[in-house]
């Protein structure tokens, strides 16, 4: 059974989810935001050996530490092709927001439909083009590692590069509410919630 743990990361407390299996020794890293040596530190802690870096999508904030990790551990960094714009962009996203440069790491493609360790990419565009997000199983119950598309409570802003609400709202009613109510959806910041609680409550986006 796959294990999940996340932990808020960097100035802007980005989710960064360790997802494993402890039979097999194996695990990924989704969005490492920031404090590359803290995250590996915790993967040291746990006991497994990443073999991939996957990103839900290319803002600053979540491929912060990135290239840092991909040298540690000689992993494969995953992205959607859509969204390699914002890596050759980095260096604007950082100044924008009055933050350090990012090192940019080396990106192979990510598809929708792919399953990486356990995790289903769905596509889920609104807040970049190539936004995405991860289903699984995880600790005995469904998991859905949502990134900065789907809050408790909220959804991702699409008045950044490339994002479109029509689009975003299209992706939480048609992919992410169908699934089932009891998921857990870890978002790209703040607390988690379930797609039952957002499809009924959300003030954003409604079933």
């Amino acid at each position: 059974m796959l294990r999940c743990e996340t932990f808020p990361v960097g100035p802007l407390s980005c989710n960064c989810s360790l997802v494993w299996d402890p039979e097999a020794g194996t695990g990924v890293v989704v969005d490492p935001g920031d404090e590359a040596d803290r995250i590996a530190a915790r993967v040291e802690a746990l006991g497994f050996r990443v073999v991939a870096l996957l990103h839900t999508h290319a803002h600053f904030d979540h491929v912060g530490a990135t290239a840092a990790l991909q040298e540690r551990w000689q992993a494969p960094a995953l992205l959607h092709p859509a969204d390699t714009y914002l890596v050759e962009g980095m260096d604007l996203q950082t100044s924008l927001f009055g933050m350090d440069s990012v090192p940019r790491p080396e990106l192979s493609p990510l598809q929708p439909g792919d399953v990486h360790h356990g995790l289903t990419v769905l596509p889920t565009p609104g807040h970049t083009p190539g936004g995405c997000c991860f289903h699984g199983q995880a600790d005995g119950c469904g998991l859905l590692l949502a990134g900065d598309t789907l809050f408790q409570g909220g959804v991702g802003r699409t008045d950044l590069w490339g994002g479109s609400q029509a689009q975003l709202e299209q992706s939480v009613r048609e992919v992410l509410y169908p699934l089932p109510d009891d998921t857990v959806v870890v978002p790209g910041h703040g607390p988690l919630t379930t797609i039952g609680r957002e499809a009924a409550t959300n003030p954003f986006v409604r079933r």
